[in-house]
């Protein structure tokens, strides 16, 4: 027949054995007569100052290794770029290894809100250009339109008078938009945004010709503003792109095309 203990009673003891106020064992310190020495070491200082040293000793070694097999006839590209600082190789000053991974992504973030704040602004400067201009017998814009005018008979046509029938001075009749009336060119104010004081002075060849200048300008200025606008939108979104291929994910890139054109794989939010 086996005999049976109760357990509960040896857990007791033992939670009360571990509960007792034990007594507090000292390390022994250093001795007064060498005190100039500091703390005593203890196995566990030796052991981090002994691992140290071997750590060192490695390095040391590794480094002789490769003094004693350097080729003095050597040479990668990569050392054109190399720099080193008091003897000391300090790598390639790259974009790559200068900036962290979490700063580069910062950047591409700040530099695609710089790209799209131009753009904004670009286009706002076109918008104002337009409303200011008409985009008619400007430039690149011109179309070559004519305007026809249908008479009875021959006779009115070789007697036909174009100043007379548009109402207008010569200097004015190549516009194809913003032509004055012969009336309107006496009141003084249409005559001084015409470009001159006074209406004599408005309808000269002279104050056409400097008018006409002062439009293919805009015209032009407003042509390059919408090219410029174009491709910083189009770096705007190459460096966006290259923001998010940056990141985690998945992707596979599809061929042809002219434009890259990437698919990530859909994985579940947690």
């Amino acid at each position: 027949m086996v005999a049976q203990f109760p357990q509960k009673g040896l857990k007791e003891e033992a939670a009360y054995r571990k509960a007792v106020r034990r007594k507090t064992h000292k390390e022994r310190s250093q001795p007064s007569y060498r005190s100039k020495y500091g703390l005593l070491e203890k196995k566990k200082d030796y052991r981090q100052r002994a691992r140290d040293f071997h750590k060192k000793e490695k390095a040391l070694s590794v480094l002789r290794k490769k003094a004693e097999e350097k080729n003095p006839d050597e040479f990668y590209f990569a050392m054109q770029n190399a720099r080193t600082r008091g003897g000391i190789h300090d790598g390639r000053l790259t974009q790559a290894n200068k900036y962290s991974q979490e700063e580069l992504a910062l950047m591409r973030t700040q530099d695609v809100r710089y790209l799209g704040m131009k753009a904004q602004q670009e286009a706002k400067k076109v918008e104002r250009l337009q409303s200011t201009l008409h985009f008619l017998g400007g430039g690149s814009v011109q179309s070559g339109n004519s305007h026809t005018v249908f008479v009875d008979s021959e006779r009115e046509a070789r007697r036909f008078d174009p100043e007379a029938h548009f109402d207008t001075p010569a200097a004015l009749l190549g516009r194809a938009f913003n032509r004055l009336r012969t009336k309107q060119l006496e009141d003084p104010q249409l005559a001084v945004a015409a470009g001159k004081r006074g209406a004599a002075a408005a309808v000269t060849p002279a104050a056409a010709a400097k008018l006409e200048r002062k439009r293919m300008a805009s015209y032009r200025e407003m042509q390059q503003r919408m090219e410029r606008g174009e491709k910083v939108s189009r770096v705007a979104q190459r460096v966006q792109l290259q923001r998010v291929l940056a990141g985690k994910g998945r992707r596979s890139k599809e061929a042809g095309g002219e434009n890259p054109v990437f698919r990530f794989k859909k994985e579940r939010k947690r």
